[in-house]
């Protein structure tokens, strides 16, 4: 079984997320940690668990979903995973911090690329990689088919989408991706966005203004 904590972290209020499971073996989605605050409280609750983190992925690269990055690598070792249309989101991350007048440094290790034909594997916990672009270039989903959940980032919020007016985002492509990959999955599957609170799949084809089913 697969267990979701939910931190909001930076100015942005960005969700991360930490998914593990009972082997308490750890993933890092998208660490938003922006202060040392921030990022002694991720590292306190992974210690207080006994989590070993095996992972860092992001589901996209807008600043607000890679301020942590860098220190997830140091700290734990793990390189990044992204979807490889997402490397010169990632690149121009620190120009727009400076722009929001949030200076971070920038991760600069080894990228490993996602794609729909590689599935995340923790232990006997699999998370199936759906490609959901249209708010960013190459943005990519997490979902566990065993436990109904998905990790959608800023693709779909409850009774709301993610922003189009971004280099690279797209209204139309963003609305396929939600009507083909994630409209289309167990109305019961819980969604945990990029903001705000989770949601179901069913709530948002029956109540999300944006997208209609």
């Amino acid at each position: 079984m697969l267990n979701v904590k939910i931190f909001q972290f930076n100015p942005l209020q960005e969700n991360t997320y930490l998914i593990f499971n009972d082997q308490l073996q750890c993933v890092i989605v998208d660490p938003g940690c922006y202060s040392d605050q921030e990022r002694d409280s991720i590292v306190r609750f992974i210690e207080s668990k006994q989590l070993n983190p095996t992972l860092l992925v992001n589901t996209h690269c807008h600043l607000d979903h890679v301020f942590g990055n860098k220190f997830i690598h140091e700290h734990y070792g793990l390189e990044l995973h992204i979807h490889q249309g997402e490397q010169k989101v990632l690149e121009m991350a620190p120009t727009s911090g400076l722009m929001w007048n949030l200076p971070f440094d920038n991760y600069q290790g080894k990228l490993h690329f996602l794609d729909e034909s590689s599935p995340i594997q923790l232990g006997d916990d699999q998370l199936e990689v759906l490609f959901t672009p249209g708010h960013s270039p190459a943005s990519i989903s997490f979902y566990s088919r065993k436990d109904d959940l998905l990790i959608a980032g800023d693709v779909l919020f409850r009774e709301s989408v993610g922003r189009t007016d971004l280099p690279g985002g797209n209204p139309d492509v963003l609305a396929d991706s939600i009507r083909t990959k994630l409209y289309t999955l167990p109305d019961e599957t819980m969604v945990y966005p990029g903001h705000g609170i989770p949601t179901t799949i069913g709530h948002e084809k029956k109540h999300n203004p944006y997208i209609s089913a």
